[in-house]
């Protein structure tokens, strides 16, 4: 259906997508995914032939729309797209804007026209609405009419810009009902969304965008419950991070226990959590320069969004050996006290020590 091959896309110095290569299958449901900025939208226009790549080619049905040669009107007549706006014509009723493309495009007939919006309407459950005038509709009812009038043109493919970020809370779920409807039909869909659990239920394939390009691509359980790249597994668990170096013994303690003092309060993270987080930095730190085990340490706080655990990670430098194995120093049995799990790992790099933190209570 779709085969993209090393696409790239900059905006004056500033390159997007660098390089990208890609197979969709007729009746995937794909769903691309990660943080803002990471050139989610512009992949997704450019497989429209909204905006043109700079290199690399995109073919559709075997056809190249980077090809000045090709029709991409032709092309775009067997594609949807959904957009984060709805894009209604305000000055046609519903019926209207649905029938208005098959009529004028394909030459469908007013009767057969209407017959197909009707059943699109009771599709996305908005028969009633046949004769309203889109300013008396809400922003999901707008957004479910503009799902139906892209279907109207029965296309092969249908693209989806995050179309549920400019609805209120209340109004996602009716329009992820209505994709789903779709999607369950084998429709081939293209879904840029930040609706989490929605691209689990629906995809059978998800994409991580991130550096560029396609920085992880596999099934919803892949991605969702075993990511294998560090920033799909960041994004995935919602994950907050701070970080700090220390290069001496003499270093600011107090800029670095202010700096997780912010970092909590900037995340809303629990005071007994910002505790846990402040107490544990300070003892395994200090325990490790104190017994001159590391000169230099760079420490890491992940707290998640998802689940509220804490992880201090510390890399550092010295003799490989566990630091904490057969001592009973009193900050080692608080640490151990206040971690649920406790690891040690070295290599070449050097020492790596992992701390899942108790941020419950005390």
């Amino acid at each position: 259906m779709i085969r993209v091959e090393n696409l790239s896309k900059s905006f004056g110095n500033l390159t997007v997508l660098h390089d990208v290569s890609l197979h969709i299958k007729k009746g995937e449901c794909v769903a691309i995914i990660g943080p803002s900025g990471t050139g989610k939208s512009v992949f997704l226009s450019c497989l429209n032939g909204l905006m043109t790549p700079d290199c690399g080619k995109i073919f559709v049905d075997g056809e190249n729309i980077c090809d000045k040669h090709t029709n991409i009107n032709k092309v775009r007549s067997r594609m949807g797209m959904v957009y984060q706006a709805f894009h209604l014509f305000s000055h046609l009723t519903v019926m209207e804007n649905i029938t208005l493309a098959p009529r004028k495009l394909t030459g469908l007939s007013d009767e057969a026209a209407r017959t197909k919006a009707e059943e699109l309407l009771d599709m996305v459950a908005l028969r009633d609405k046949a004769n309203a005038m889109p300013d008396e509709l809400s922003g999901g009812q707008k957004q479910r009419i503009a799902i139906a009038r892209a279907m109207a043109m029965d296309p092969q493919l249908v693209l989806f810009d995050e179309p549920t970020s400019a609805l209120d809370p209340a109004m996602v779920g009716e329009v992820l009902a209505s994709i789903r409807t779709f999607a369950d039909k084998g429709v081939t869909m293209v879904i840029v969304t930040h609706e989490m659990e929605f691209a689990r239920e629906v995809a059978t394939r998800v994409l991580y965008m991130d550096e560029k390009g396609i920085y992880e691509d596999g099934t919803p359980e892949k991605i969702f419950d075993a990511p294998e790249k560090p920033k799909t597994k960041a994004f995935i668990r919602k994950l907050k991070t701070l970080r700090y170096e220390i290069n001496s013994r003499n270093f600011d303690f107090l800029q670095l226990y202010t700096q997780i003092s912010l970092f909590c309060q900037k995340y809303r993270i629990s005071p007994k959590a910002s505790h846990s987080m402040q107490l544990c930095t300070e003892e395994a730190v200090f325990y490790l320069l104190n017994n001159n085990l590391a000169a230099h340490i760079e420490l890491s706080l992940e707290y998640s969004d998802k689940d509220g655990s804490v992880i201090l990670s510390l890399d550092y430098d010295g003799l490989h050996g566990d630091p904490f194995e057969g001592k009973e120093d009193i900050g080692i049995m608080l640490l151990r006290a206040k971690s649920s799990q406790i690891q040690y790992s070295n290599d070449k790099d050097g020492n790596h020590l992992k701390l899942n933190l108790k941020t419950g209570g005390y």
